[in-house]
């Protein structure tokens, strides 16, 4: 049903129990980015078991129903979004091509200037070549182009998993594009963090950052203030492929920051209080599907888990974050904490579920806000 709560329309689903919004990642899911050294931050990206022949995952047409997205191929024209990851994918242009094909999305490629690959100083001297993190960048450029078919993709690969290096490449990103995803994050914050809380700073640009897979507490850069925290939800559909209710995920990130304050638009907003940050960053401040039960469809050539295909279902935090930044290329405004914490964007509020803090009425440490439905803005 639709409530009116806070003068934003807003919407509540049925609750579901918590158990069912509470499943771990299945025994046999493969992590991409499996540990990070100190300095380094490591990809959020995990796939539900080896490739397959065929896709099995959740399909572009059934996210953007689920969350009543724009379904125009034109949706995002006139924009430009950055993925920003490590190391190199050689096959990320091949890959989405595949998954374009399959799901009939408009072609996407260095020809015809919708597709662009580069190091993280702009030129072709492309990192080295790792398995896990081209699984990540094949989920973070497919689903930006799924979501904003009309808007043009920019990777930029840093030269290593190295937070000096990942915040180099993030550089040259929000220099070249309106919207910038980051799927990637540290194991924990660090004293120094908001040193480099600088690098997500440009005008007419807006961050999105993964708010990572192992609940609770926060992690960087997730808990500077100067980016979108995007958490996880898990989607559940009848056997007509139709949405019927959205969960907080079990291990959807999140938590109060130790060292970063909050923006004062997160800390005026009328449900901040309720999470017991007294006056620090909250994170996440939104959500959208993350969970193994709804992973997404994603197609990676590269060997990667043991595949027969090149078919995956992905999951992870590293699924909201592209398609909260090509939402907002489908809108074409920037979306930081002042538009996130006002009447802007229209939310379902995620209150069921929980990631070692509960899901909430109005703002909460499991889905933030919630998910953006709609196709307005």
């Amino acid at each position: 049903m639709l409530v009116l709560a806070s003068s934003l329309l807003v919407a509540i689903w049925p609750t579901v129990p918590t158990s069912a919004a509470h499943a771990s990642s299945p025994a046999s899911s493969i992590t991409a980015c499996p540990s990070a050294p100190s300095g380094s931050s490591r990809c959020f990206a995990h796939a539900t078991g080896g490739g397959t022949t065929s896709p099995t995952g959740v399909s572009p047409t059934q996210i953007k129903s689920a969350y009543n997205w724009p379904t125009k191929s034109s949706a995002g024209a006139g924009q430009t979004i950055a993925i920003v990851d490590a190391r190199d994918d050689p096959s990320a242009e091949a890959d989405l091509a595949a998954f374009d094909n399959q799901y009939g999305l408009p072609a996407c490629t260095t020809v015809n200037g919708c597709f662009t690959k580069v190091d993280a100083s702009g030129g072709t001297n492309y990192p080295p070549f790792d398995n896990g993190w081209a699984f990540e960048i094949s989920l973070d450029v497919q689903w930006a182009h799924a979501v904003a078919p009309g808007a043009k993709i920019l990777l930029v690969e840093a030269q290593s998993s190295s937070n000096g290096h990942l915040f180099a490449a993030e550089d040259y990103a929000k220099a070249h594009a309106q919207y910038v995803s980051n799927s990637w994050g540290a194991f924990n914050e660090f004293a120094t963090e908001s040193k480099d809380d600088s690098h997500f700073v440009q005008p007419g640009t807006s961050f999105f950052v993964a708010s990572d897979d192992r609940g609770l507490p926060a992690v960087y850069p997730s808990a500077s203030p100067n980016v979108v925290s995007v958490g996880g939800t898990q989607l559940s559909f009848d056997a007509a492929g139709d949405v019927v209710s959205e969960t907080g995920w079990s291990n959807g990130g999140g938590g109060c920051s130790t060292y970063e304050p909050a923006d004062p638009a997160q800390s005026g907003f009328a449900g901040y209080a309720q999470v017991g940050c007294a006056g620090q960053r909250a994170t996440p401040d939104v959500a959208a599907d993350a969970a193994p039960a709804s992973a997404v469809s994603v197609y990676d050539s590269n060997p990667f888990g043991g595949q027969t295909g090149n078919w995956f279902a992905a999951f992870g935090t590293s699924v909201a974050s592209p398609l909260w930044a090509a939402r907002a290329a489908d809108a074409g405004i920037v979306v930081n904490a002042s538009v996130v914490y006002s009447s802007t964007l229209t939310y379902r509020d995620v209150t069921a579920g929980n990631n070692g803090a509960p899901c909430l009425v109005g703002y909460d440490l499991c889905s933030g806000r919630g998910s953006w439905i709609g196709t307005k803005p």
